[in-house]
């Protein structure tokens, strides 16, 4: 990182410690409306210096590598419309595949959210899949917590010599389940049960998407596995080039 870039990305973490923190917190597609405005300022704060990060990944990903331009505006797409293709599941959200790990797999984490950003941002207006005062919360679960996971299973998955394609299908689901792990919390924080509180609020969220995104998490993570398996086919030049080589196993 350059010594602008340096100071952009400590100022984004300044914006996030000053207005993201709170004593308290209200918060995968939150619907319009569904959190009270100080949270969403809140969750949205704390996405800018993950946001600020993956700008510049992407642009110095298309700076050593302007081939990979393609390859990004397909994860991206992948996101766009694997995550479209929702089943309602409780009042305020919905169950569906994230399609984020295929992006953290290929670009890592941070590039994802900027990518998650924008398909979120799309949804909410194109769709009223999600909603524009959600966006910092939706955008941090789907678009950051879960690619970091994907990522970091990944390349576990990888140093402890575990089959590629295997490596992949355990990011890509285990990414997706987080997910909702996180927006279960962030829907307990804001509606916390009268009896049990915010524990009990998450259990009961957690257990109503279960039946829907188990399933919906082993189908991504096959999928993903698939389009790697095709891009190591047909697009294994582009891929050398990123980096991102066929290996065996």
């Amino acid at each position: 990182m350059s010594k602008k870039e340096k100071s952009i990305m400590k100022l984004a973490t300044a914006f996030a410690m000053a207005f993201g923190i709170i004593p308290s917190a209200y918060a995968m597609h939150i619907m319009e409306g569904y959190l009270p405005s100080g949270y969403c300022i809140a969750w949205g704060a704390i996405c800018v210096p993950f946001l600020a990060a993956g700008f510049f990944s992407i642009k110095k990903s298309l700076r050593e590598n302007r081939k990979s331009i393609t390859i990004l505006a397909m994860s991206g797409a992948f996101i766009f419309v694997i995550s479209s293709l929702k089943i309602p599941s409780v009042t305020g959200s919905c169950s569906h595949m994230t399609g984020t790990g295929l992006g953290a797999i290929l670009f890592g984490p941070s590039a994802v959210s900027i990518l998650g950003i924008i398909v979120l941002i799309f949804q909410a207006i194109l769709l009223a899949h999600g909603g524009l005062t959600t966006l910092g919360a939706n955008t941090f679960s789907m678009a950051i917590a879960g690619p970091f996971v994907s990522f970091g299973i990944y390349k576990l998955c990888r140093s402890l010599k575990v089959n590629k394609l295997v490596s992949v299908f355990l990011a890509a689901m285990l990414g997706d389940l987080f997910t909702y792990c996180v927006t279960s919390i962030q829907l307990a924080f804001a509606y916390p049960s009268e009896v049990g509180g915010v524990g009990a609020s998450a259990i009961k969220f957690l257990s109503v998407f279960a039946p829907t995104q188990l399933p919906l998490a082993i189908i991504e993570g096959i999928l993903t596995a698939v389009i790697i398996m095709a891009l190591e086919t047909y697009a294994l030049p582009e891929l050398k080039s990123m980096g991102f080589s066929k290996e065996v196993g």
